[in-house]
């Protein structure tokens, strides 16, 4: 019994795994696919579609749906500089010639 239980797990595991790599191939998402694939929960995606801040269509007004490439440029959007790169522009700035000093 024991040994049932354990393949009927990892039968599900396998099965968990391949419904997420269906959506790596899907070029248009729903909700739940959506917030699978950016790691979200659905209600805080929901949240965002209602506030316009994520790209988003809604063709018959009740479903939504997500292009991939939109998802991936939102979630790239508002990168961070690395430290070492504030350093580099920081030491750029200072030895920078100013305008109308001679």
């Amino acid at each position: 019994m024991q040994n049932y239980h354990e393949v009927l797990e990892k039968l599900q595991t396998i099965e968990q795994a391949l419904l997420c790599q269906n959506i790596y191939f899907k070029p248009v998402l729903n909700l739940k696919e959506a917030s699978q694939y950016i790691g979200i929960s659905t209600s805080f995606l929901y949240k965002l579609t209602s506030s316009r801040a994520i790209p988003h269509s809604c063709p018959n007004g009740k479903m939504l749906f997500f292009k991939k490439e939109d998802l991936d440029a939102w979630m790239q959007s508002n990168p961070q500089k690395t430290r070492s790169e504030i350093s580099v522009a920081s030491v750029a700035s200072m030895t920078k010639p100013r305008k109308g000093v001679a």
